[in-house]
């Protein structure tokens, strides 16, 4: 069999350090996707989106392995976006929040492979929101990204920065929707030590 891929480490848009926002460019790549809407800590919409989403991405996982494709599951991520922004940056309203919560596949697997884990999924225990898992690319082309470490109640003096020095100093503007990553677990890892990298999609600002 060979050898287990790790999408993390050979798909540039998960490198990213502290303190340095980088322009990069993304290849589009297939996710599963739940979206939703509310505070992610309280909505019980959020928590039944991620009790969908993991037990069809291991479904899947354990699917591929058996064809002779293993790998290893990336990391939660998600969209988030509100219609004032300020809501997500300065005043973390997250009551105002909308969301698509994601995890992304190899661009090997297909439809079929997609459709044959739901139902096997849905056979056992069926989560409340299987029915909103679907298959979609995310084409984000460029983004500026970079890592925070601690808690994400933390995360808006970065994004400022990102949003309000970085990215026009460049002559850039903000397209699509603020991207992170969750590279770590908060059920086991300390606020402190949380490492998240924040992705914002950017073109090229026209007079």
């Amino acid at each position: 069999m060979a050898a287990k891929v790790d999408l993390k480490k050979t798909i540039d848009g998960y490198r990213a350090r502290q303190g340095e926002f980088r322009v990069l460019e993304m290849p589009p790549l297939p996710y599963l996707m739940v979206d939703g809407h509310g505070d992610p800590n309280t909505a019980q919409e959020y928590a039944d989106a991620l009790a969908a989403l993991y037990p069809v991405a291991y479904t899947l996982k354990f699917a591929s392995k058996t064809d002779g494709r293993d790998y290893v599951v990336p990391p939660l991520e998600a969209l988030w976006w509100a219609e004032d922004m300020d809501a997500f940056t300065r005043t973390r309203d997250k009551s105002q929040w909308d969301w698509t919560a994601m995890i992304m596949t190899p661009d090997w697997i297909t439809e079929q492979m997609f459709e044959d884990a739901v139902a096997k999924v849905s056979a056992k225990d069926r989560p409340a929101s299987l029915d909103k898992v679907r298959r979609e690319t995310l084409a984000e082309g460029s983004c500026v990204q970079t890592l925070h470490i601690g808690p994400y109640d933390a995360e808006g003096p970065v994004l400022e920065e990102m949003h309000e020095r970085f990215i026009p100093e460049r002559g850039l503007r903000m397209t699509g929707k603020h991207h992170e990553i969750y590279l770590g677990d908060p059920r086991r890892v300390e606020p402190a030590r949380l490492r998240t990298i924040l992705r914002q999609p950017v073109s090229v600002y026209e007079c």
